[in-house]
């Protein structure tokens, strides 16, 4: 949707007013390799794409912080002199978390009116609530002059999911949103923040998503289950090492360690996490050198490990990637995200995406009766202004 047709829509909402109408962007992620790994000290390898959530927001000189979207016809408003309450599973638990993180902080918040927009198909795994806390986190910034630099809001954000919104998530999904840069891809350690800007060097070959059309929502999946079993074997770990998460062990270290998680199920848990950290090292040395081949296969270990160790892809995403490995022009395919549901991430060479796109689809829904839909990934800058 265009600047002008937003405007509109804002306006036919709050009507006119002298105040200026403020135009960001948040964007999405897709994570290229690296899954479950954020929330356990570990690196991933995200990069931002060029969807997301736009957001348009003016003051409106009242103690009222008015929500609308263009993608639900929900709408909603908080009192800015009273607690904030969580709404269900409303989305606007996503913004109004943010607002009560910057409350805490005693930053003053003025009325507003706020318009959101998103074009990241909703529930696919690629990071909406992500786009929402972070361009909610940066415009109120920039309007009231926090003076908060970007890594102080990608904090914030994170905080407002686990704390307001009750999902456990790593830090990775709001750092790609906030963080990102078009035509690179993010090599991150969650543990120390310490990143690099890798260019996404990959000469006529493209990233191609692939939605799976199932729905799944994070907080009422079994994601917070994986994060405690993780924490669960940390804590079995410690009588043989005093760790703080699990990926500070290596390989080899876990394979001597790895009896004293007496429990089978846990003890796959870590078993990923702590191979996903060394694949995900492998291959950033791989892209580093040139080698695109080895990063798709590496990512192809990468999803048979979610599926077999960590048991977080389901029929779905397996006959997704499944049908994608049939193909001659693909170099590597895994699941994307948090899994149970959402999005496959492929590296496809580009005289192969129309066939891949056409192929794949036919495959998925004769084997799931499913329509799946593809993009064709564009990667973005982080979020930002738009004039």
């Amino acid at each position: 949707m265009k600047k002008e047709q937003l405007t509109e829509t804002f306006i036919s909402l709050y009507g006119e007013h002298e105040d200026e109408i403020y135009l960001f962007f948040s964007p999405g992620r897709v994570n290229l390799i690296g899954e479950h790994t954020d929330y356990n000290g570990g690196y991933v390898f995200p990069c931002a794409l060029s969807f997301g959530t736009y957001l348009l927001a003016r003051k409106n000189q009242s103690r009222q912080v008015r929500f609308a979207t263009t993608n639900f016809d929900h709408r909603g408003e908080v009192n800015l002199d009273t607690p904030f309450e969580k709404e269900g599973k409303s989305w606007m638990n996503y913004p109004v978390g943010v607002l009560n993180e910057l409350r805490k902080t005693a930053r003053e918040i003025e009325g507003l009116d706020l318009l959101y927009s998103g074009d990241i198909p909703n529930g696919a795994g690629l990071s909406s609530s992500a786009s929402i806390e972070m361009v909610t986190a940066f415009t109120m910034n920039h309007i009231f002059g926090f003076g908060l630099d970007r890594m102080e809001l990608v904090k914030l954000s994170q905080k407002a999911e686990n704390i307001f919104v009750g999902v456990n998530c790593g830090i990775m999904d709001q750092f790609a949103s906030g963080m990102g840069a078009a035509g690179h891809a993010l090599f991150l350690n969650c543990d120390t923040l310490d990143y690099e800007r890798i260019p996404l060097n990959l000469e006529g070959m493209k990233i191609v998503i692939a939605n799976t059309n199932k729905r799944r929502g994070l907080a009422d999946s079994k994601y917070n289950e994986r994060r405690a079993q993780c924490e669960s074997a940390v804590e079995a770990l410690r009588t043989g090492k005093n760790i703080r998460n699990l990926s500070e062990l290596t390989l080899d270290e876990f394979n001597k360690l790895s009896h004293l998680i007496t429990d089978e199920v846990e003890r796959k848990r870590a078993r990923h996490v702590i191979t996903e950290n060394n694949r995900t090292l492998t291959a950033i040395e791989a892209l580093n050198r040139g080698d695109v081949e080895s990063f798709g296969h590496l990512m192809n270990q990468s999803h048979d490990s979610l599926r077999d160790d960590y048991e977080v892809t389901g029929k779905e995403l397996d006959t997704l990637v499944e049908e994608a490995r049939k193909m001659e022009g693909t170099i590597g395919s895994r699941m994307t995200g948090a899994g149970f549901g959402g999005c496959t991430v492929s590296i496809v060479r580009e005289d192969a995406v129309e066939s891949f796109i056409r192929e794949v689809g036919t495959g998925y829904n004769k084997r799931t009766g499913l329509k799946a839909d593809f993009y064709v990934a564009e990667i973005g800058d982080g979020s930002k202004q738009i004039v």
